[in-house]
């Protein structure tokens, strides 16, 4: 799922057709009709659904129709590589520990929006990128990996944005084999 340029989606469905990421990615989920994700998609072959929110009544109205595509897609996992929108208890409860998200900050620190600015304002020495289970408090989930950026003396939102998504795109595919792993062990020991 996602509401950008799809940089992470890319990262993504780069090391799966590396081989270093066992995983099939079936649709994307997008609800910004201006995302740049799309372009990204089809030149991969991946087939897209837009889902805007706009056009939905409410937030549990729209997360229904995500279940709705995602099950029609046969999807086992969801992905949220820079999805903007809050999700409700409908889509958490049909995906059990398996929703994840990408955040540039070291969460706890800095949840929600504008993480680089707030870790900027807030004259941090280091920043970073958390990949963790989506649950309904936004950015609290269990985290699954993270990776530190160094802040440096004349870092702007921009610069130190970069080198946070750097980190991002070579984390993010890893998380998810850590927590395919864990949650196939737990459903072997079942």
């Amino acid at each position: 799922m996602a509401s950008g340029s799809g940089s992470n989606f890319e990262a993504i469905a780069t090391a799966i057709n590396q081989g270093t990421l066992n995983a099939r990615i079936e649709i994307v989920i997008y609800n910004n009709p201006n995302a740049k994700v799309v372009d990204r998609a089809n030149r991969l072959g991946i087939p897209v659904q837009l889902l805007d929110h706009r056009t939905f009544e409410s937030r549990e109205a729209l997360d229904e129709a995500i279940v709705v595509a995602l099950a029609a897609a046969g999807v086992d996992w969801i992905i949220m590589a820079g999805w903007m929108r809050r999700v409700t208890e409908r889509l958490i409860s049909a995906f059990p520990r398996r929703i994840l998200n990408i955040h540039p900050s070291l969460l706890p620190s800095f949840p929600g929006v504008r993480a680089v600015e707030q870790a900027l304002a807030a004259g941090v020495k280091i920043a970073g990128c958390s990949v963790h289970y989506v649950e309904l408090v936004v950015d609290s989930g269990p985290i699954v990996m993270q990776a530190a950026v160094p802040v440096l003396p004349n870092d702007s939102v921009d610069t130190l944005q970069a080198r946070i998504q750097q980190q991002e795109h070579r984390i993010f595919p890893e998380a998810i084999a850590i927590a395919a792993q864990i949650n196939s062990s737990k459903i072997d020991k079942s």
